[in-house]
C-alpha cells in the first residue's frame, strides 16, 4: 500500500448528498471535489488524471493570471498583501462559477488554502502587517461563510526534498528561487490546517510514494478510495 487516508465525517448540513459511480465509471451526481497540497505536491497532475478517468470538469489555479506573482517571488514583503488579495477575490469568483457549473467539478487548490496556508504564513513571517492581516481576515471570513464547501477534500502530502525536485524539473522561472524554509513552513501549516479541518471528508495521499500513473496496484487503490465519495 503506497498511501494512507483518513475520513473526517462531519459535513456542512447543506452540502449535496453523496452519490455513486455509474456503471461506466462516471460520476452519478454533481459533486465538488478539491485537491489541496503544497507547491509541487502533484495537484495539477492528479487533477488532470482524475478528470480524464471520470469525465470531470477541471479547474486549475490561476497562477498565470496573477499580475503580482512574479514580483512577489522577488520581493515578498512589498507584494504579499496585494498578491493574496488577488488570489482571494479571484478564487471567490471561481468558486461561485464552479457552484453553477453542471456536472462534477474538481478544483486544483481552493480559496481556503489561500487564507489558511499562504496568507497566514506570510503574516506569521511579518510579510503582511497586522493592519492588512485584519482586513484580509475579515474579507476571508465574509466570503467563506457564503460558500458551499467541497464534498471531498483530497490532501496531497509530500516531503520538502520531493517538492524541491519537482519544482526544479518543471522549470517555472518564478519558482526557481523559492527558499527551502518557505516550503517547510507551508508543509507545517498544511498539517496544522488539516488537523482541524471539518468542512468535508478528507482523503490523504502520500504523493512521494504513490505512483498511480505506472503502478496498477496504486491506481486501483486510488480509484477505490475516491469512488467511496463519488
Amino acid at each position: 500500500m503506497h498511501f494512507f487516508y483518513h475520513v473526517l465525517p462531519t459535513r456542512c448540513f447543506w452540502c449535496a448528498p453523496l452519490g455513486g459511480v455509474t456503471s461506466k465509471g462516471g460520476v452519478a451526481r454533481k459533486k465538488f471535489i478539491a485537491i489541496a497540497g503544497n507547491i509541487g505536491a502533484g495537484k495539477t497532475e492528479l487533477t488532470s488524471f482524475l478528470c480524464r478517468k471520470y469525465g470531470l470538469t477541471p479547474s486549475f489555479e490561476p497562477n498565470d493570471q496573477n499580475p503580482y506573482l512574479a514580483d512577489f517571488y522577488k520581493d515578498m514583503k512589498t507584494w504579499a498583501f496585494r498578491s493574496q488579495l488577488f488570489f482571494l477575490t479571484h478564487k471567490f469568483r471561481l468558486h461561485r462559477e464552479l457552484e453553477r457549473t453542471p456536472g462534477t467539478v474538481l478544483q486544483d487548490r481552493t480559496l481556503y488554502e489561500d487564507a489558511e496556508i499562504f496568507a497566514k504564513n506570510l503574516h506569521r513571517q511579518r510579510l503582511i502587517d497586522k493592519r492588512d492581516w485584519k482586513t484580509y481576515c475579515e474579507l476571508y471570513e465574509t466570503i467563506s461563510e457564503s460558500l458551499r464547501p467541497p464534498d471531498l477534500m483530497i490532501y496531497l502530502r509530500c516531503p520538502v526534498p520531493t517538492l524541491r525536485e519537482r519544482i526544479r524539473l518543471r522549470g517555472r522561472t518564478m519558482e526557481k528561487d523559492i527558499p527551502t524554509r518557505y516550503l517547510q513552513r507551508l508543509n507545517a501549516l498544511y498539517e496544522e490546517w488539516f488537523e482541524n479541518y471539518r468542512l468535508s471528508p478528507v482523503l490523504v495521499l502520500a504523493t512521494d510514494k504513490l505512483d498511480y500513473l505506472t503502478n496498477l496496484v496504486d491506481r486501483v487503490d486510488l480509484f477505490r478510495q475516491i469512488e467511496k465519495h463519488l
